[in-house]
């Protein structure tokens, strides 16, 4: 199912700037639509997770999933930019919806010796079907820019069939089957913002997504152009390279989180990544940045396992409140893809690429630093409040 939505997105992303510069709007404007779509995932993640909490994971997952295939149907026959960018934002509120409720029901499902390896898997799907759809999607647009968004839409009919037919409801207790109210889930929400272990995995993913999306998609292009004086096949090679080893670390580091702890990989996480975005400030060339790009990609590999794995943990005490923690958390990881891009291209402005770099891996040192000071939850047992 994640790989189908990956490939779905990456076929149709590529394509929308290019798609909105038809409507006759600026640079800027047509950049804006793949913006409404991140915009609206932030927004609507907390409704998401009271939907989730009320509802259950398997409808709000296939209502999301159809929410989203739906949009882009319609995008794909948009006869303004008013119309397409509306279109898309209402794709991210059903990515919002999809994302936190197939989160919260995997982390729900394997028991907690799993976890790691569990997101692994999950993640190494939305990573192929994200490598593998804009080569595709490019194809397809060399035909009609039109045609990716009804590929899009078409192939997830796929993930809504099965999210409302095939997956099974993970069982509650049967004193935890009552509706949850606004009030529980946000009493539940506020005590977890008190937890070190969930402040913890929540800073963790907000610099991930800082450093290794906003800076990486927005500011590594760039950079190759004005500082490598590359052409944009090195952005690819580099984005290649950085996959790769991301796809590499995640069983392995899976296997890890899962036999000596959420944290020891989190931290290392953290450290690996800052050493490859800090080394592509220091260190001149077409050769060093790809090593630097190798590094960073193989830490962030492990960034995509534990953090969700230590999250599962804390799930497992909150079985009925899982869906507003998931959404918080998925929150602070696309805060941080927005607002990487914007503080980056402030200093690349402003002062330089390696400040923006720097910041990044400073950002990351600061989580590592935090993450090694975090305890490892209990299996089952809600976060101790942190005395800070």
């Amino acid at each position: 199912m994640s790989f189908t939505v990956a490939l779905g997105y990456g076929i149709v992303a590529p394509v929308i700037p290019a798609f909105a510069r038809q409507f006759g709007v600026s640079t800027a404007e047509a950049a804006s639509v793949i913006s409404a779509f991140a915009l609206m995932r932030i927004a609507f993640a907390l409704p998401a997770g009271r939907l989730m909490d009320r509802f259950g994971a398997r409808p709000v997952m296939a209502i999301g999933i159809a929410v989203v295939a739906v949009s882009s149907i319609l995008a794909g026959f948009s006869g303004s930019f008013a119309e397409l960018l509306v279109l898309r934002g209402v794709g991210g509120l059903g990515s919002a919806m999809f994302s936190v409720s197939a989160q919260a029901l995997l982390l729900a499902s394997v028991p907690s010796s799993q976890r790691g390896r569990a997101s692994g898997l999950y993640t190494g799907g939305f990573l192929l079907g994200g490598i593998s759809g804009p080569a595709l999607g490019g194809v397809i647009a060399a035909w009609s820019l039109r045609a990716p968004f009804f590929l899009y839409g078409g192939l997830l009919a796929v993930p809504v069939l099965v999210a409302a037919i095939a997956l099974r409801p993970v069982a509650r207790p049967v004193t935890e089957r009552a509706a949850v109210t606004t009030r529980e889930s946000l009493a539940v929400l506020i005590g977890a913002l008190r937890s070190r272990a969930y402040q913890t995995v929540s800073i963790v993913n907000f610099a991930d997504n800082f450093a290794s999306i906003g800076i990486r998609g927005a500011i590594i292009p760039l950079f190759v152009r004005d500082s490598l004086h590359r052409s944009a096949t090195w952005t690819g090679i580099g984005f290649l390279v950085f996959a790769a080893l991301n796809a590499a670390a995640l069983m392995p580091a899976g296997r890890v989180a899962d036999t000596l702890g959420r944290r020891p990989v989190m931290v290392a996480g953290c450290a690996t990544s800052g050493a490859g975005i800090l080394l592509l400030a220091i260190l001149p060339g077409p050769w060093a940045y790809l090593g630097a790009l190798a590094v960073a990609g193989a830490g962030s590999g492990l960034l995509d396992v534990a953090p969700s794995a230590m999250l599962g943990d804390l799930l497992s005490a909150q079985a009925r409140q899982g869906g507003i923690l998931v959404a918080f958390f998925q929150m602070s990881g696309d805060a941080g893809t927005v607002l990487g891009p914007i503080a980056a291209g402030l200093l690349v402005d402003s002062v330089s690429y390696p400040a923006a770099f720097i910041l990044a891996a400073a950002l990351l040192a600061a989580a590592a630093l935090i993450a090694a000071a975090t305890p490892e939850p209990r299996t089952g047992q809600p976060a101790r409040p942190s005395t800070a």
